[in-house]
């Protein structure tokens, strides 16, 4: 153990958080969360722990550790999911049984929503929060969170009549309407946020609820959103996963390198990703996807469909920048301390000239080109003051043109693995939207577009004769009969071009 490894092994606290193992190069090769940090991690250098293998080659790289301290232990635990996804630590992969991970799946769109853990996430319009090393770690946070926001893990078919863990206070009541569907997602959606570390901000939601409750006198609905309130506050007394194993922004790695990097003025908060996808200009789409404090957050993402169908990228982008930057939008969902353009030079430049446009000239932006991974910025526009030797410790070096700068940093840092998963999450929102519209027009008829035909006559028609085909085939005299005259005429007129 080296002496500055040893120095700091004395300054752990005794707080719940998450810990980061590294190399010598710097490099993050292992993230765990811990109910007390100071416990935690000294126990990985105590000579008389009888360990395995793996365990042991790990030790043997740790040259420096990193930690970052929150409230309570389901904090540490959500967070250490997020953390492990972000820069795909070497050993967590080595070390990890994939037969105990697991998810969080929240089918919030249903009519009947429930809460349940799985270990293989499906592409079934739920929403999945994970993966988490512990399974028995997820299911005691969410035992407590149901305990604050009651919901249901199961539906039983038929049955209508609440049951009994409504009258425990662990589930909603939809059965017999004991709550409305609207509360029930209103809960559902605090319960996500608390997943995605906003517990603070629930926390003051609440506070305004409980109080503009009481000035209405509804006192209530104002004492059951104060036992919500203490509730949460109490969270850090709870165990969750104990070892005897505020989220500070300015810790996050990846953000740190990107700030020294860039030169940014401020911490990007707020980072926004761009991304267009379509199949030769046809459905065309553009999504935006937001990651606060370094996470995604998936409530703030936005899918845009453009006005004019073109294969062309560089018009696309700036029309979606466009439309992001208008006022009405600005409004509605503030402005980004970073914007990322899934693309090279092209689409950067499309997306500066709509962000100029709008009048917001000192909002960063950069690109990040696919095959290289390189980082692109402006020399004049992007509103970045590249720092060369935050880039030569980083292991990169940069090539300039007269109006770009190109950036190459190596895939192993933390910065380029943020800005990957960002890149790619807009990448995936993009191609997923594009792929329902494109599903959506190749599904629609033929039928669609004859003026009088509706989708009682197209139902109708189909159900007659099997297929479009059978439908233009069909003699004028069947076709009267199935539809009557007018129609029967229309029909042959356009299924005769």
């Amino acid at each position: 153990m080296n002496a500055r490894l040893e120095k700091k092994l004395r300054l752990l606290p005794k707080e719940p958080g998450v810990y980061f193992h590294k190399d010598s190069a710097g490099t993050i090769i292992y993230i765990g969360k811990a109910a007390v940090l100071r416990n935690r991690v000294r126990q990985y250098f105590q000579a008389s722990r009888g360990r395995d293998p793996k365990t042991e080659a790990l030790v043997r790289e740790i040259t420096d550790v990193d930690w970052m301290v929150v409230d309570s232990e389901m904090e540490a635990l959500f967070l250490e999911a997020e953390m492990i996804r972000r820069y795909l630590p070497r050993y967590n992969i080595l070390l990890r049984d994939d037969k105990s991970l697991s998810y969080i799946r929240i089918d919030y769109n249903s009519d009947y929503p429930t809460v349940t853990t799985t270990r293989r996430p499906l592409d079934d319009g739920a929403r999945y929060f994970g993966p988490y090393s512990s399974t028995s770690a997820v299911r005691q946070a969410l035992k407590l969170l149901r305990r604050i926001f009651p919901f249901a893990t199961k539906r039983v078919v038929g049955q209508k009549r609440a049951n009994l863990y409504y009258h425990l206070g662990l589930d909603p009541g939809l059965e017999e309407r004991k709550t409305s569907l609207k509360t029930y997602k209103a809960n559902l959606r605090r319960v996500m946020a608390i997943i995605q570390g906003k517990r603070i901000a629930i926390m003051k939601e609440i506070e305004r609820d409980m109080k503009r409750a009481a000035k209405c006198k509804d006192y209530e609905t104002a004492a059951h959103l104060r036992n919500q309130l203490f509730a949460l506050q109490n969270l850090h007394r709870q165990v969750i996963f104990s070892d005897k194993e505020f989220l500070d922004i300015s810790k996050d790695h990846a953000l740190s390198e990107l700030v020294n990097l860039l030169g940014l003025k401020v911490f990007p908060r707020r980072v926004e990703g761009y991304d267009i996808s379509h199949m030769q200009g046809s459905d065309v789409v553009a999504s935006m996807v937001v990651f606060s404090n370094g996470v995604s957050d998936k409530a703030e993402y936005r899918k845009f469909k453009t006005r004019y169908d073109q294969n062309n990228d560089f018009y696309n982008m700036q029309e979606t920048l466009s439309r992001r930057l208008s006022e009405r939008n600005v409004k509605k969902w503030g402005l980004p301390d970073l914007i990322l353009i899934d693309g090279g030079k092209g689409q950067l430049d499309a997306a500066l000239k709509a962000r100029d446009a709008a009048g917001h000239n000192q909002l960063p932006c950069i690109g990040l080109a696919k095959r290289e991974e390189q980082i692109i910025a402006s020399v004049e526009r992007s509103q970045v003051a590249i720092n060369q030797t935050v880039l030569h410790d980083l292991g990169g070096f940069m090539t300039t043109s007269e109006t770009y700068l190109i950036i190459n940093v190596p895939h192993s840092t933390n910065l380029i693995k943020l800005l990957q998963r960002i890149r790619d999450e807009s990448h995936r929102f993009a191609v997923s939207y594009h792929s329902v519209l494109k599903i959506k027009r190749q599904t629609s008829s033929y039928l669609d577009d004859i003026p009088g035909v509706g989708p009682a006559t197209r139902k109708k028609l189909l159900q007659t004769f099997g297929s479009l085909a059978a439908v233009s085939q069909a003699p004028l005299k069947d076709l009267q009969s199935a539809v009557g005259i007018k129609k029967a005429r229309v029909l042959k007129q356009y299924l005769s071009r």
